[in-house]
Order: structure tokens, then sequence, then C-alpha cells
């Protein structure tokens, strides 16, 4: 197993972003090293990685959109506005500020299924204050991408009813009967185990204060706390946004939504023609980085698949079972950590999973819940703590919006810890009592 290609790539991988080697070069070098361990020719796996870039093309052109479009808004003082109005009601509330947060992202997966589209108009103007406070952002960090992870894991409404669906339909695709409505009566518990982990980081590993350097937003300085009034431009920029999330949900196009949002702001005289530039290449340096580590991320994982690493990875699994449930359980969610660490996508991982799961589900006696659980809890561990998630690019990216905010150390590493650990111990529980 410790020569299994997947294995030794998803190392390399993590030791080198843990070494702060930028994330996009340790993705290129853990696909090649992955390919030439599993004897593939150099110039195969860089077709397949090159290739399979393509597999999130839209993803990467939406946060290119959507990060025009939050400069957009910001351009207009409504994100000023709004951090304000915010930074009014948390003055000397550290803890709330952070519970604010997490509903906020929250309700980007469910009641308003936006996903990290609202961190890079919310969480900069926002920076001030928590510098103010001293505020760990490294729990601003968790409590986002718990936002970003704990509603769709376990409540079937909005991303989540994806999610759920997924493991339904790939389940039983491979053989264990599953509707996407009963999902949620096993994910429930992962789901609470992530909000125990929310609350030790808020409550108690990140509770005290941290400096960081105070640099006063000239754009925030332009809406004084006398003047916080909602003005036409405020008005159109709040119309924008809303059409990007109406375009989004009834068309189902990201891209779509931010550019209709772009077009109204734009028509409205919100924004000037002569700033169209200057806001794409804000969108590009805001969300730029995380579009291109999606699409490497993508081409990673087409080579991962290529290697045959993780049937092989499984079989050696399998041999250590020796017929224990709880055996099975846990290296079947340790095996699921594997593999997504270096795909980083819980949702497209899960259909490369339950090939393998259902059928070892099957042998070990595992009810059609308890499987869905495993499936389930196993695909979401990578979303949490790899450096090519979305759920920690996203918090990076606003974060790090003032350049004091590491996205290894003070993302993956605590948002690892803190909800990988109690996900595999709940995932776990779950597989036995259900």
């Amino acid at each position: 197993m410790l020569t299994n290609p997947v294995v030794l790539s998803v190392v390399i991988m993590s030791v080198l972003c843990l070494l702060k080697l930028n994330v996009i070069i340790a993705l290129l070098v853990a696909a090649i090293a992955g390919g030439l361990i599993a004897g593939m020719p150099i110039k195969e796996v860089m077709d397949i990685l090159i290739g399979g870039m393509g597999g999130n093309s839209e993803t990467a052109l939406s946060y290119i959109l959507l990060g025009a479009l939050a400069a957009a808004i910001h351009h207009t003082g409504l994100a000023s506005i709004l951090s304000r109005k915010i930074a009014g009601m948390m003055q000397g509330k550290q803890k709330t500020l952070l519970i604010l947060i997490a509903l906020i992202s929250c309700f980007s997966q469910n009641l308003i299924p936006v996903h990290i589209a609202f961190i890079p108009i919310l969480i900069p103007p926002l920076l001030g204050i928590m510098s103010k406070l001293k505020l760990d952002r490294r729990g601003a960090a968790c409590a986002l991408t718990f936002g970003l992870k704990a509603p769709y894991l376990a409540l079937p409404v909005g991303f989540g009813l994806i999610f759920h669906g997924i493991v339904a339909k790939e389940m039983t695709a491979n053989g264990i009967a599953m509707a996407n409505t009963d999902v949620w009566k096993g994910m429930w518990l992962p789901g609470f185990g992530m909000l125990v982990g929310v609350l030790v980081a808020i409550f108690i590993t990140y509770r005290k204060p941290r400096e960081y350097k105070i640099e006063e937003n000239p754009a925030e300085e332009v809406v004084e706390e006398k003047n916080i009034e909602l003005n036409t431009s405020h008005f159109v920029a709040l119309a924008g946004a809303l059409a990007a999330l109406v375009i989004q949900l009834t068309v189902g196009s990201l891209p779509l939504g931010a550019l209709v949002g772009l077009g109204i702001m734009v028509s409205f005289k919100a924004i000037e023609w002569k700033h169209i530039d200057s806001l794409m290449d804000s969108g590009i340096g805001m969300m730029g980085f995380i579009a291109f580590v999606m699409l490497v991320a993508s081409g990673y994982a087409s080579v991962i698949r290529e290697t045959g690493g993780v049937e092989g990875l499984v079989n050696a699994a399998a041999s250590l079972m020796g017929g224990s449930k709880l055996i099975a359980a846990s290296i079947m969610i340790l095996l699921g950590l594997i593999i997504t660490m270096g795909i980083g996508t819980s949702f497209g991982t899960i259909p490369i999973i339950a090939v393998i799961y259902v059928p070892l589900a099957l042998k070990m006696g595992f009810s059609p819940l308890a499987t869905a659980v495993l499936i389930g809890t196993a695909a979401a561990l990578g979303d949490a703590g790899s450096p090519a998630s979305d759920s920690t690019l996203g918090p990076t990216a606003g974060l790090n919006a003032d350049g004091q905010h590491d996205h290894i150390w003070d993302t993956c590493v605590p948002t690892f810890l803190h909800f990988n650990i109690p996900l595999m111990i709940f995932g776990i529980i779950g597989a036995m009592i259900f």
C-alpha cells in the first residue's frame, strides 16, 4: 500500500504544500510523480493532465466572473456599507462575529445557494474590524469552511440535495438501492461532528487574540458613518447580484448569472464603462488563483484515476479488514481521506469511490444507510483541509485580501484538524449504528 501511486502522489502534494510551495506547482509535481510511479510515460501523463483540466472549466470561468462581480459591488460602496453595519453591531464581540460568518456561510449552501461567491464580497471589507478585534483568522477560516460543507452534508436542500442525490444515484447504480430523500437520515451525524469541530475552533483553539497589521482601506473611508445611506448605485448593485442568483437557480449557469449581473450594473451606470477593464483585473486578482487551481486539480484527478492506483489501494485495504465492521469502516473512511485530499472535491469523488465501496459494504454486511454514511463521509473528507478544494481556497481568498493569511497553515491545517478528525470519528460511529 505504501508504494501505491495514489498514496505517494498525495503524500508528495501534501508535503510540498506544507513546505509552502505554490499549490499549483505542488499539484503538477504530484501528478507527474504519481503517473511516473504508476509506470506511465511522461508524455501520456502530461496529455492526461492537460486534457483533464477541462473538467473544471465552467467552475474556473464562474470564479473569474464572480470575482469581477464582487469587485463591481465593492466599487459601488455597497460592501463597505454592509461591513460597517456588521462592524457596528460586533464591537468587542469576536465570537459573535465568527458565529455570524458561519451562519452566512451556511446560507450560501442552502437558503441562497451561491457557494463561495459571497466571500470576496463580504469578507475583505471586514478584515479591518477583525484586525482591530485581534480576531484569529484561523477561527474565521474554520467558520467559513464549516458553513461551506456541513449544510450539504446534513441537509437535503440546496447543494445538499445535489450531494445526497449523487450518493443515492451512485449507490443504486452499483448495487444498493437508495433514495436521495433517505441519505440525510445518516449524514446528519457527520454534520454534527463538524458542528463540534467549529465550536471547538471558535471557543477553545482560536479564542486568544492574534495581532495583525491594521491597514485603513481607502475604499471604506469614502463611506463615513454618518452618511451610510443607500443610493441608486447601491440598488443597482443589489439588482445585479439578485439577477445573478436568479439566473444561477433557473438556468443553472454561474458564468451566465455573473455576466448578466455585471451587464445590469454597467447598463444602469452603477459601473462606468471605462472601469470594466480594472474590474476584470480585480476579479482575476481576487479569484483567478482559485480558478487555475481548480483547473489543475481537475487534471490531477484525471491522472490519479488513470494510474489504476485507486483500485489497487482498495484491494490492499480489503485484505486488512479481517471481517471486522469497525476495521472496515475505519479503513474505508481513511481511504476516502487519501483519495479526496488529492482530488479536492467531495462531489466529484463520489462516483470514484462508490464503485469500490458498495461491493465492499455488501461483503461486510453494512446496511444501505451505513453505506451512504461511509460514502458521504469519505467523499467529504478531502474538502476540508485539501489545498485544492474550493472550501479552503474560497476562505483564503477572502481572509488573505490584505496579505496576512496563509493558505496552508492558516486555512488548510486548521480546517483539516477541526473537521476531518470529527468527520472520521462520527462517520465511523454512523457506519456502526445505522
